[in-house]
């Protein structure tokens, strides 16, 4: 293995813990496209989340008491079920139209949070659990679910801690259910990498931390903006490898 990649993927991985710990997404969406460029694209899905498990296990256990468990309970569970059945079928489905579909959604939400229109969508009862099951799924499929989540997550009112906690505890759960389903079907590519897994998951344990202390520091006001320009980039960054 290049060992200069290796160090890149370490380094990747603590900027996208830091990134996941102020936007509530980030690992998988930022160190799956690096992995990439060196092994299969479905095979650094598979790999990538043990890291994002590792980081989202931190920030939960972290974050646990802001929690806000009426939506982990609803928009939470059919999410997992969503990222159940998404992760069952991915090795099925062509990335690329995903990809195209996935960004699309993402620059409109993004777009939607930054100019405040969001903030007119509120999910409750039934939309809730619906909004929770698409999210799933997407993620489940393309393996990037954290930028998707935290878009729907802006139609709830939620605090920054409560905000980040909450898709923590969701993802944490979608991991949980998703992660067998990898391993089950790419056990043995992903022994082939475990260098790789270990040090991205290095990366997102130092990443998370420093993340946490920065979180500390955004305003409640500007903080729904920050995630909704962040989502827009992950949206723009999906199109691109639509298409190129």
């Amino acid at each position: 293995m290049d060992n200069t990649f290796i160090l890149i993927v370490g380094v990747v991985a603590a900027i996208a813990g830091v990134v996941a710990s102020v936007a509530g997404f980030g690992i998988g969406s930022i160190v799956t496209p690096v992995l990439s460029l060196y092994i299969d694209t479905k095979l650094a899905i598979a790999a990538v989340s043990i890291p994002h498990f590792i980081g989202s296990a931190i920030r939960c256990w972290t974050l646990r008491k802001e929690i806000d468990r009426k939506i982990l309970l609803s928009f939470g569970v059919t999410s997992a079920v969503g990222g159940l059945i998404g992760a069952a079928i991915y090795s099925w489905i062509k990335s690329p139209p995903l990809k195209l579909i996935f960004g699309i959604i993402l620059v409109f939400a993004g777009t939607m949070g930054v100019t405040g229109s969001i903030d007119k969508l509120r999910f409750h009862g039934l939309s809730a659990w619906m909004a929770g099951a698409v999210s799933g799924g997407l993620g489940g499929l393309v393996g990037n679910q954290g930028g998707i989540r935290s878009a729907a997550l802006l139609g709830f009112d939620l605090k920054k801690s409560a905000f980040i906690a909450t898709a923590t505890a969701i993802g944490l759960l979608v991991d949980i259910v998703r992660i067998p389903i990898y391993l089950l079907f790419q056990i043995d590519s992903i022994n082939r990498v475990w260098t790789f897994v270990i040090v991205a998951s290095i990366g997102v344990v130092v990443g998370t931390i420093a993340g946490m202390c920065l979180l500390k520091s955004i305003d409640e006001r500007v903080f729904k903006r920050v995630v909704s320009a962040t989502i827009i980039i992950l949206g723009g960054w999906m199109l691109y490898q639509a298409f190129y």
